[in-house]
C-alpha cells in the first residue's frame, strides 16, 4: 500500500470533517432538528 496516498487521503478526510465540524456549529441556531440540511426525505 502507498503510504504517501494514504496519508494524503487522511489529510483530506480530516480537512473535510473539521469543516463539517464548524458548518454544523454554524447552522446549529438555525437547524437544531437537522443534522444534515441535505438529506430531506
Amino acid at each position: 500500500m502507498d503510504q504517501g496516498s494514504t496519508h494524503e487521503f487522511v489529510e483530506k478526510l480530516h480537512e473535510r470533517q473539521e469543516k463539517d465540524r464548524k458548518n454544523r456549529q454554524r447552522q446549529g441556531d438555525n437547524a437544531p432538528s437537522k443534522k444534515l440540511p441535505n438529506k430531506q426525505h
